[in-house]
């Protein structure tokens, strides 16, 4: 490969490709097989060509040319080569089964076409045949039609009959691509006709019709598969289409299994498993494989195992194309072969195989690479690389022109003069092949290239080399005579001139030189510097030239021309004149050499024997001179009879004894120090020519080849002439025989002759001579036998059956002729069959015989053949007999009958092997006699189908025909009888109404059309309707309906809205359709706009007015009446939030918008209104309020510097905007202190801000000295200095950097700035805005079609709800679709659903901070169910022995449309189902049924919902019209066994099932024990903890006169004496007054607890309309009054519980939907969806910690887990907590037992519960001490009190008057008094806002009512430790004497009586009693924090 490489890249170097001026080229190069018929010929015309004009020839594949044979073959001027018709006898392999190619030949060479397969295919008998078959019923049947193997390559078959009639490949029956007939499903009838298969020559155009075969069909029985069809091994090309037949039978029918190469198919379209087999289209190579079939039953399995091979055509190609180089150079073609593998590889040259030498080379794997190297002009020509795979054959050339390429100087430089230093460049171009390389050289000297001389060089693409030699910065030794010698492999060419550089002239050295005598030499001057003023040359001092021979350029260089030993050689003196009277000088030594002079001698004429003395003289030239010899190039060595004799200046050659071998090119080469030199002769060695081998008599064979052998040699060789005598005596006269194509003289002189004719016969000379000696001659006798030929008989004839018929046959040829007849393949024996007999009559010239029929037959239309046979051959002639008889009756079918017509086709049979002249067909009521036939007479012979027109409907009708030929009538066809059908009905439907139901839809109601005119019965109906508004195209839209009775309605959808619209009716039968009613009118119901109003536009008038305008929308989108418009607008404001939605109503196109906010955005959105409701809103415009004069401050600082000290300054501030300058501050009068005590110049407030963004909290100060700045954060009891890390950074300006937000940041932050003069303090509010919480969805309405849905959003997340993303899909789906809805909106409709199915729905809000949590996954189901078959309908309609027909109206769409109903049937008993798919929604016949059969039939009908299944059994009736009995189960031995096991099945069952189910009852008992068990220790990890509080400062007092209770989406029902009042679902702040709590109640009473949550802060006014676009504390009413208010958000918030307790009342279970009625004024609360376990913020963990009703059955396990991320939380880890109480419910009891361990037997006791159990533990903030200045404030009951827990009491709790008393330590820790004051007051608003409002007037809340009892519930409790003081208040709260409601708030605290602790510590629940009894029990307080755990 390197080698290839390098020549490779060598000849890129050496050669180039040029346009050649003549080409060659191939028309057609892919003709590579002719096939034709003898009796038509055949024209091919060459396929190669050439410009200019190419001559074309013809040769054989062996490389013979071919030669013209009369009225057989020829080639036309043009080089069309033309086979003529021939007559089987006239065959010859040679010219009919041969392999041609064809040349073109040009002064660019010669190129040959790929061989051509010639081949003549002329008329032979043949028959095809096809066997009978056998089969099962419901199997496969398999027909081939045989062909005989001689004829197989040219006929194929075209079409099969069965029983005379064309088969279509349909249904049952298929047609495989080889031919061969599948007839699928065999059934009974098909062994009642006979098969017959049609074939065609592909050349002749015969037909041939088979034999009828029978198919044998038997009833099936088990058995393994059986091979009917198979393959074994394909070749086919690629991107054909192939089919691998498969079949088998068997029972049951086998299962067809395909593999390649080991492993199933791949799934590949162009795959096609069909019951013929396996079909590949679009062949690819890697379909290429083993393939086997594997065909298996229940019985055994069979295969069929083959081999595909998918073959590329062969493509090649050569390059390059075209090459034009010189000779020496080197060339390589590369041939690049693309195709199947396993190719042969050729190269050749001018049509000759290339043969390998010293030059060529065949390099590569695949012989692809032909290498030259050296290339001679004779190399030049065509080159072909051929590559031949089996058939197939590619090839191309390349045309490669070879020339002198010496090379020659194109373009060269002239002399000039330079300056030193100044740059100058020399080019010399050359051209020569291959292209020259130029080197330069300076005064004889190379030039070394260095910094100052470069030379670059490169070749054009003409060939031309190019080079540049670059001097920069020349010197004086630069000058000089500068050449270029461009050089190749073939010479050498030089070119030089003379640069001068300026400066002092001088000679450089030269060398001597040696001169070669009688050539020319040159001596260059090797001046530099310039300018001198003359160069001159002496010799001996004598000025040159002296003579002739001498030259002196200008330029100094001297010339010495044939150069002479004595005269010139000697010293040379060149002289140069520098200045007048200077000159320099320099010498050279010139030495002369003489070559060797060779004396002429010749070789004298040598005979064989002779001696021979040659001797080479050299006559002058230097010593020492050496000789040698060579013969054709080579040295020759003494030997072998040569001797070599060599002296001083002499050599002579000897030979002892001449041979023929001592021919050749004898050179004497003579060198010497001066030259080489040679001198070539030639000997030649003459020998008289003698016989190798002598011509013999011989005997031609007549239309054979035959060869006349003849054989001579000699020297020179000798000339072969061949004479002819014609006749068979003494030869008189010879004459030369004239070579044509037919007669060419062989190499080694033997005459052959390619076709001997009967002319050929006679004497032969064969004369040889070469001028030595005398000529000789030998004769031969040439005898002609003549082969046995046929020379007459009739190609076709005619006969008539029943009569006599002869034919003959004549034949010529050597005696004895025996002539024998055949019919078909048989020969006729005239003794065997006596209808035949031959006679023989031999005349001198022929023999005639001939063979008479007694008489003809229809048999007899076949081939007959007379066979001619002598010694020398044989001939055969064909005679095709056609007997003729009047035709076979016609095969008569009806295509199509009608109600009043019928449509007959017809196939004609045997045709009595003569043209059909004409057809009858006669028809007539069945009832009557043929003799009252109506007939049609003298139908055209071309039309094989008429229709019968103006028959009655419902009538039955004979049918028959004939045909006719020129022979006679055919016999009648077989009667047929038929019934027409009925007709379309005649009358419209009656009494057609139209009712509007909606915008879109119309009920349409109708009668059936009148009975006389139905026409047959009312299958449905097609409503027409269309739209008649202006503008509509009038065309009807058409839906159809079944029939259901007389009185219809239907109701058309999808209906443009408000239009009016035209109804028709049609009835239809099962004929078709009747004429429509008179079209009704009616308009659909209004609807609202679908467009918005266009062109909105919004102007901004002043800073409080705005002006919106806009036009009507397109009134095609109003549907209805335009009742008015409505803007809805709302402000945006700069921190991203929104306000209150506001909205307009009017009647005009303009409304102006009044009192809006000042320099405010606004976005605003128009809708027009109908009196169907709202349409489309419009784009958002956003509009801008005009600037005002301001009137707040803006946060800015000015420092003033040079005040005077004790002087009083007056100070003030003004905004100014663009409309001018606003009011001023109020002024203040300050004056400059010596002491500068701190400030802080930034304000405090609220920033909000998305989470995950840095934020920059401000803290500015001044004072002197320097204050020190500290940044706190309020966390609960204490303020936490702020760490600086990574998170946060004090600036050093004080500023806070708090980087990338989170929700944990938000809080108050407070900068306290100090000096030692004093400090100053600042609180900053950061809310941090995070996604909004996950909306409530619910499904309000579904159809069979959409799905309504509605939510409420959850809480916003500090921003305002952008929009809302609503994912869909089907229920068994993960494939959601998404819909994006505004945020406005809070229903939506989902259209275009699928009738009956179940979908999952979730929706996500999403605000500025992004897309929130997923809601709930709901489910949905569109209206409709699967279908169903109605019972009152019948399944069968009829029913015969053969048909049963089914009423599919019975089926039941189910509000869903049948899509498929699927229908199987089988005779009972059998294994096999036989399936039907329709559509129908009417009637289906099951046809080809058993008579006198017992059916299962099992139907399925499916639409978008399900399927519909129906099963049924049926007989069929039997042949003769009766029923058969039913099937009756044979009844023995084991009807006593299967009556056991019927009863013993399900008392099995049932055991096992109780059994099971109290397993996994007391499973699930003991998994609820162990999830108690581990509550309990999650509660003691919770006890552990410390009170958690919220500090929350606010400004301002206490508020509001009742408790708020923010409860979202929950219904709170207020019992009274009046009834129940429901308060709306959009109330979601519910004041709930102390009365509702103290109204008197019966003596029993029990403790009702409302649960409520908070989402939000409370709200101060009006309802909570939408809590999604709300802040936490802020109004939604009154948004401007809270924008710089202090809040806290906190989305998950707890559960609290208002506690009543009264008369005792079974206990509820608490559920996440419950309702628990009190008497009279009872609280029934819905808890909302959601519970929290904790107080979180926006954290992922905070959302991890939720636990939620909607995970109620979630096991303790997961609870668990859920607090193990809550304990992470900041906020969890102060809280304080207490179990109150832990129950499981019981559905079957109100008991509620807790869970001790000493219960467990009985908690196993227990009946399966409704509920999972519940344990609720409470953190309560401490009670207050002064209960009376607390009679009107409900307060929380502590579980434990101390010091530390008064401080977290609220301020206004911490009062002196309110709360203390004078002994009691203040234990809190000294603050900052600003600070301590606003954290105080932030915990009071927390508390206030959270929990509850004071009343100073309002009673208690937590405090019984006079007169009550406290009465617990039933159950046992759990008492945690407490401290005295909390556990004597909460005794006490929870004891004291009803009748004084005084002492009950004023007792002193006591221990309890009793106190047990339970002694296990595994138990959560353990027992607790004291004094008062079991019925007493610990109050949880009356207004406590609870948490449920579920």
């Amino acid at each position: 490969m390197w080698l290839v490489t390098f020549f490779l890249l060598y000849s890129l170097q050496k050669a180039h490709t040029e346009d050649v001026g003549t080409s060659l080229y191939f028309v057609n190069d892919s003709i590579q097989q002719v096939t034709f018929s003898s009796t038509v010929g055949v024209v091919i015309p060459c396929p190669a060509a050439g410009s200019p004009s190419a001559a074309l020839r013809w040769y054989l594949a062996t490389g013979d040319d071919i030669y013209d044979v009369p009225h057989i073959r020829h080639v036309h001027a043009n080089g069309t080569l033309q086979l003529y018709p021939f007559s089987p006898s006239a065959f010859n392999s040679f010219i009919h089964d041969n392999d041609y190619f064809c040349t073109a030949e040009n002064s660019a060479g010669k190129i040959r076409s790929p061989n051509i397969r010639v081949k003549a295919v002329f008329r032979e008998p043949y028959t095809v045949r096809v066997e009978d078959q056998r089969s099962m019923r419901g199997n496969v049947a398999v027909f081939k039609c045989l062909i005989p193997s001689s004829v197989q390559e040219y006929v194929s078959v075209v079409s099969w009959e069965k029983d005379t009639v064309s088969i279509i490949p349909e249904n049952r029956f298929f047609i495989t691509f080889y031919g061969g007939l599948y007839i699928s499903d065999v059934q009974k009838e098909d062994a009642l006709s006979t098969y017959r298969c049609i074939t065609k020559h592909k050349y002749s155009g015969e037909t041939r019709q088979s034999n009828g075969a029978r198919l044998s069909v038997s009833d099936p029985a088990e058995s393994i598969p059986t091979i009917l069809d198979g393959f074994q091994s394909r070749e086919v090309k690629a991107g054909q289409l192939v089919e691998l037949p498969c079949i088998a039978s068997g029972y049951p029918n086998p299962a067809i299994r395909w593999i390649k190469d080991g492993r199933p198919l791949p799934a590949d379209s162009r795959w096609t498993k069909r019951i013929t087999g396996l079909t590949i289209s679009d062949l690819r190579v890697e379909d290429s494989g083993m393939y086997i079939c594997e065909v298996t039953n229940t019985f055994g399995s069979a295969e069929v195992t083959g081999t595909l091979t998918v073959i590329d055509p062969l493509h090649v190609s050569l390059t390059p194309k075209k090459l034009k180089t010189g000779i020496g150079s080197t060339v390589i073609l590369s041939c690049a072969l693309s195709g199947s593998p396993e190719y042969a590889l050729r190269w050749y040259r001018n049509t000759d195989l290339v043969v390998l030498d010293d030059y060529i080379s065949i390099r590569g794997i695949s012989n692809e690479t032909l290498l030259i190297t050296a290339a001679q002009k004779s190399h030049s020509g065509a080159y072909q690389c051929f590559a031949t795979r089996k058939a197939q054959t590619a090839q191309d050339f390349s045309l490669i022109a070879l020339e002198d390429g010496t090379p020659r100087i194109v373009s060269s430089f002239s002399e000039k003069v330079v300056n030193p230093g100044e740059q100058f460049s020399l080019m010399c171009a050359a051209k020569g092949a291959p292209p020259p390389t130029i080197t330069w050289a300076l005064d004889d000297e190379p030039i070394q290239r260095d910094n100052g001389h470069r030379t670059n060089q490169y070749t054009m693409s003409d060939g031309t080399t190019v080079s540049h030699m670059n001097v920069t910065s020349p010197q004086i030794k630069d000058g000089g005579v500068y050449r270029c010698a461009a050089r190749n492999s073939v010479g050498s060419a030089e070119y030089q001139a003379r640069i001068n550089v300026r400066g002092p002239p001088s000679i450089r050295a030269m060398k001597n030189i040696t001169a070669v005598a009688g050539r020319d030499t040159f001596i260059n001057c090797r001046v530099i510097g310039y300018p001198y003023y003359s160069i001159k040359w002496y010799k001996d001092a004598v000025l040159l030239p002296d003579n002739h021979r001498q030259v002196v350029f200008e330029n100094g260089t001297l010339k010495l021309m044939d150069v002479q030993k004595g005269m010139d050689e000697g010293e040379y003196l060149c002289s140069v004149l520098i200045q007048p009277q200077l000159s320099i000088s320099q010498s050279v030594h010139v030495t002369v050499k003489v070559p060797p002079l060779i004396q002429p001698f010749e070789f004298p004429p040598a005979s064989i024997g002779q001696l021979l003395y040659i001797p080479c003289v050299v006559s002058s030239g230097d010593m020492p001179i050496r000789i040698t010899w060579r013969k054709d190039g080579q040295v020759i060595i003494s030997g072998s009879g040569v001797t070599i004799e060599s002296k001083e200046f002499m050599s002579s050659l000897q030979i002892s004894s001449v041979s023929l071998k001592h021919n050749g090119n004898y050179t004497c080469i003579a060198s010497n120090a001066a030259a080489t030199v040679s001198r070539e002769r030639q000997l030649i060695v003459r020998v008289p020519p003698r016989f190798v081998v002598q011509p013999n008599n011989q005997d031609g064979i007549y239309g054979k080849a035959g060869v006349l052998n003849c054989s001579v040699d000699g020297y020179p060789p000798p000339k072969v002439m061949w004479k002819h005598a014609k006749g068979s005596g003494n030869p008189q006269q010879y004459h030369p025989v004239p070579l044509t194509g037919r007669i060419q003289i062989l190499p080694n002189s033997s005459l052959l002759i390619r076709h001997v004719l009967e002319e050929d016969i006679g004497y032969y000379l064969c004369q040889a001579s070469n001028g030595v000696g005398t000529d000789i001659s030998k004769s031969m006798f040439l005898t002609v036998k003549i082969p046995a030929m046929i020379t007459s008989h009739p190609n076709t004839t005619i006969a008539i059956k029943g009569q006599m018929k002869e034919l003959n046959c004549t034949a010529r040829g050597e005696r004895p002729i025996i002539i024998r007849w055949e019919k078909g393949d048989t020969v006729i024996d005239p003794d065997r069959n006596m209808r035949y007999a031959i006679t023989t009559k031999d005349n001198s010239d022929e023999v005639i015989s001939t063979l008479k029929l007694k008489p003809a037959d229809r048999g007899d239309s076949v081939f007959f053949s007379c066979h001619a046979i002598n010694s020398y051959g044989e001939d055969r002639g064909l005679i095709q007999l056609t007997v003729q008889e009047p035709p076979d009756p016609p095969e008569l079918e009806i295509r199509e009958v009608k109600a009043r017509s019928m449509n007959l086709r017809w196939t004609q049979r045997f045709d009595g092997n003569s043209i059909i002249t004409g057809f009858d067909i006669e028809y007539k009521n069945k009832s009557d006699s043929w003799d009252f036939k109506q007939s049609t007479r003298n139908i055209s012979p071309t039309i094989n189908q008429a229709n019968i027109v103006d028959l009655h409907p419902a009538s039955v009708y004979s049918i028959r025909m004939y045909s006719f030929n020129k022979i006679g009538r055919s016999e009648p066809s077989k009667e047929l009888t038929i019934s027409t059908e009925e007709a379309a009905p005649d009358g419209p439907p009656m009494d057609v109404t139209l009712q509007p139901m909606t915008s879109q839809s119309i009920q349409v109601t109708w009668k059936a059309p009148k009975k006389e005119l139905q026409n047959g019965v009312i299958r449905g109906y097609q409503i027409g309707y269309r739209e008649n508004s202006p503008g509509s195209n009038g065309q009807y839209s058409i839906v159809e309906m079944k029939a259901t009775g007389d009185s219809e309605v239907y109701t058309l959808d999808n209906l443009k809205k408000f239009a009016q619209y035209g109804v028709v009716v049609q009835a239809f039968n099962r004929a078709g359709t009747g004429p429509s009613s008179s079209e009704i009118n009616a308009t659909t119901l209004e609807d609202v706009p679908s467009q918005p109003p266009e062109n909105v536009r919004a102007l901004s008038i002043t800073s409080d007015v705005a002006v919106i305008s806009w036009s009507e929308p397109p009134r095609s989108t109003l549907n209805g009446v335009l009742k008015g418009y409505r803007v809805i607008f709302w402000s945006l404001y700069m921190d991203g939030e929104w306000g209150e939605m506001q909205n307009i109503t009017t009647t005009r196109e303009r409304v102006e918008l009044r009192g809006m906010e000042k320099f405010t955005n606004y976005s605003v959105q128009v809708l027009a209104y109908t009196q169907a409701g709202d349409g489309v809103r419009s784009s958002v415009l956003y509009i801008q309020t005009k600037e005002d004069t301001e009137q707040a401050i803006q946060q800015l600082f000015y420092r003033i510097a040079h005040l005077n000290r004790g002087q009083q300054y007056m100070l003030w501030v003004a905004a100014v905007t663009s409309a001018g300058r606003g009011n001023i501050s109020e002024k203040v009068t300050i004056e400059p202190a010596g002491k500068a005590p701190a400030k802080i110049i930034s304000f405090g407030g609220t920033v909000t801000t998305p989470w995950m963004k840095d934020v920059r909290l401000p803290c500015n100060s001044v004072g002197e000295p320097a204050p020190a700045i500290k940044w706190t954060k309020d966390s609960e009891d204490s303020a936490i200095p702020v760490a600086v890390d990574g998170h946060r950074l004090i600036q050093a300006n004080g500023t806070l950097v708090l980087r990338s937000v989170k929700a944990e940041d938000s809080g108050y932050y407070t900068c306290t700035a100090t000096n030692t003069w004093g400090f100053d303090t600042i609180i900053i509010n950061l809310l941090v805005q995070v996604p909004p919480d996950q909306p409530r969805l619910t499904v309000s309405k579904t159809s069979a079609s959409s799905i309504t849905l509605a939510w409420i959003p959850g809480d916003n997340g500090g921003s305002s709800i952008r929009g809302f993303v609503l994912q869909y899909s089907v229920d068994n789906s993960e494939e959601w679709k998404d819909v994006f809805i505004s945020s406005t909106e809070r229903s939506f409709k989902l259209d275009s659903l699928k009738c009956g199915t179940w979908y999952k729905v979730k929706l996500a809000a999403k605000n500025s901070v992004g897309a929130g949590r997923i809601s709930e996954i709901i489910e949905a189901k569109t209206h409709g169910r699967e279908p169903s078959f109605s019972k009152d309908q019948h399944l069968f309609t009829h029913i015969n022995s053969t048909h049963a027909r089914l009423n599919l109206q019975g089926w039941s769409s189910g509000g869903c449309p049948i899509m498929a109903i699927v229908l199987e049937y089988r005779p009972k008993g059998n294994w096999v189902w036989q399936s039907l798919k329709t559509n129908s929604s009417s009637e289906l016949f099951l046809t080809e049924l058993r008579e006198a059969t017992w059916y299962e039939l099992r139907m399925k009908a499916c639409n978008s919902a399900g399927c519909g299944n129906e099963t049924a059994q049926f007989a069929t009736l039997d042949y003769d019209g009766s029923t058969i009995p039913p099937i009756k189960s044979a009844q023995g031995e084991g009807d006593d066994v299967k009556k056991l096991f019927t009863i013993a099945c399900p008392v099995i069952l049932a055991t096992l099932g109780v059994a099971l189910l109290f397993i996994i009852r007391k499973k699930r008992k003991e998994k609820r024990l162990k999830r108690l068990r581990d509550a309990k220790s999650l509660a003691e990890m919770l006890i552990s903890k410390n009170n958690r509080s919220f500090d929350t400062p606010v400004k301002g007092p206490p508020q509001g006169p009742r408790l708020h209770i923010d409860i979202p989406r929950v219904q709170l029902l207020i019992e009274d004496k009046e009834g129940i009042k429901q308060l709306g679902d959009d109330k979601a702040t519910i004041p709930v007054t102390d009365t509702e709590f103290s109204q008197a109640v019966t003596p029993q009473s029990f403790c009702t607890g409302v649960s409520l949550h908070h989402p939000a802060l409370i709200q101060n006014t009006g309802p909570l309309i939408d809590m999604s676009d709300i802040r936490p504390g802020t109004n939604p009413v009154s948004r401007k009054s809270v924008k710089s208010a202090h809040s806290t958000r906190n989305r998950y918030s707890s559960q609290w519980t208002l506690t009543k307790c009264q008369a005792s009342t079974p206990a509820r279970t608490l559920t996440s939907d419950w309702r628990t009625v009190g008497s009279q004024h009872g609280i029934t609360v819905t808890e909302s969806d959601s519970y929290s376990a904790s107080l979180s913020q926006d954290t992922d963990k905070g959302r991890n910690s939720m636990v939620s009703t909607e995970s109620a059955s979630s096991t303790y396990e997961e609870l668990a887990r859920a607090y193990e991320h809550a304990k992470l939380e900041e906020q969890l880890q102060h809280a304080k907590f207490e179990i109150t109480e832990c129950f499981i419910s019981d559905s079957s009891s109100d008991q509620m037992t807790t869970g001790t361990n000493e219960n467990a037997d009985s908690m196993t006791s227990m009946s399966t519960p409704s509920e999972p159990g519940i344990c609720r533990f409470t953190a309560s903030p401490p009670k207050p001490q002064d209960s009376d200045r607390g009679k009107n404030v409900a307060v929380p009951i502590p579980h434990r009190a101390n010091k530390s827990d008064y401080c977290n009491l609220p301020l206004y709790m911490k009062s002196e008057a309110f709360f203390r008393k004078p002994d009691i330590h203040d234990p809190c820790p000294v603050v900052p008094p600003r600070e301590a004051s606003i954290r105080n007051l932030a915990r009071a608003y927390h508390t206030q806002a959270r929990h509850l409002t004071l009343d100073p007037g309002s009673k208690p809340l937590g405090l019984p009512h006079p007169g009550s009892s406290t009465t617990t519930l039933p159950q046992r409790t759990l008492t945690m430790p407490v401290s005295a003081n909390s556990a004597s208040a909460t005794v006490a709260a929870a004891s004291a004497p009803a009748a004084d409601p005084t002492a009950a708030t004023s007792a002193e605290p006591r221990m309890p009586t009793h106190t047990k602790m339970g002694g296990s510590r595994d138990s959560l629940l353990e027992m607790s009693t004291s004094g008062i009894g079991r019925s007493q029990k610990q109050g949880a307080g009356a207004y406590s924090k609870s948490y449920t755990l579920v």
